[in-house]
């Protein structure tokens, strides 16, 4: 294996593409929430340097601002609401009649508004768009992203999480009500933090699954001052000391943590995406673009956990999958 460098807290994406850029060339890769400003756009932009494809489920504006700074990418915009079951159906049987094969599908979106709300499917906004959502357009999607399989290439799935995961209890995966619409009192970013637990589960348990024949990693991408912050969480992060009053980001964050440039948020899930360091180490979770399981919640860890929660949410879609 050819020698890498150490990635850490201050690497950006361009550093992580440029390392992998033979790995990247002539890859066709999905990043879901690529809305301009957002960590998922700036990841889509690197990649877009060497990829054969990128595919991004932003507006217009997002594969303009790619093609800006990147002219001959090939960029191409999916409609996808993560927040309706049908509309990820639909999305999904889109993406699976595209003639080229899907080798990375990055799942970066996330509900972010702090607004409790209900979608048309009857489930809460964060836990749809953030998890239920996600989990259904990755097993429709998982045929296709299966056959691209060769000696030379392993499938990666990435789910970007957080260090929110680690709040609480985690996910719940007893009580179906709690796990749809949340239990009472719940604040937004506890809230948050289960979603970001149950991407954690979702990608050991699909490496479970998938017994080598597909990658999966979860990350948390770091401190970021991204759209999500600006819309939403503003009484807790306030609370907590990540903004002031006035709803600015506090340069001296909790834990002595440092705020990162869009472009070091999205290096972490370049590094899950393409490090071929990762091919023996399918589940893990990484941080600061490292594997990082030891900051892994026991919640977030357990596999029996990960399968209850695999359980519950195929039971919430109404279907099982066997691939």
């Amino acid at each position: 294996m050819a020698t890498f460098p150490t990635f850490n807290a201050a690497t950006t994406a361009d550093e992580v593409v440029d390392t992998f850029a033979e790995d990247i060339k002539g890859k066709n890769v999905l990043v879901t929430g690529t809305s301009v400003t957002g960590i998922g756009f700036e990841t889509a932009r690197a990649i877009a340097k060497y990829a054969s494809l990128v595919v991004i489920t932003g507006l217009q504006a997002s594969k303009a601002a790619i093609l800006d700074v990147v002219p001959a990418a090939n960029v191409r915009t999916l409609t996808l609401d993560l927040s309706s079951l049908a509309a990820v159906r639909k999305a999904a049987v889109e993406v699976n009649a595209y003639a080229e094969p899907l080798h990375v599908l990055i799942n970066n979106a996330a509900a972010t508004s702090g607004a409790y709300s209900l979608t048309a499917d009857n489930i809460e906004i964060q836990m749809a768009a953030g998890h239920i959502g996600p989990f259904l357009f990755t097993n429709l999607l998982m045929p296709k992203i299966l056959s691209c399989g060769s000696p030379t290439w392993t499938p990666r799935v990435v789910f970007v999480s957080s260090v929110a995961h680690q709040r609480e209890n985690g996910v719940t995966v007893d009580d179906k009500e709690a796990f749809l619409h949340g239990q009472p009192g719940l604040t937004p970013l506890v809230r948050y933090g289960q979603v970001k637990s149950a991407n954690v589960l979702t990608a050991k348990e699909i490496a479970r699954r998938g017994k080598g024949r597909v990658l999966a990693y979860s990350l948390n991408p770091g401190t970021i001052w991204t759209n999500a912050f600006q819309k939403g969480f503003q009484p807790e992060l306030k609370q907590l000391g990540a903004v002031d009053e006035e709803g600015n980001p506090n340069p001296n964050l909790p834990g002595g943590k440092q705020w990162k440039t869009l472009s070091q948020g999205a290096a972490t899930t370049l590094v899950a995406a393409f490090d071929p360091r990762l091919r023996d180490q399918p589940g893990v979770y990484l941080d600061d673009c490292v594997v990082a399981e030891e900051s892994v919640a026991p919640h977030s860890s357990d596999m029996t956990r990960a399968e209850k929660l695999w359980e519950l949410t195929e039971d919430v879609v109404g279907e099982k999958f066997i691939w």
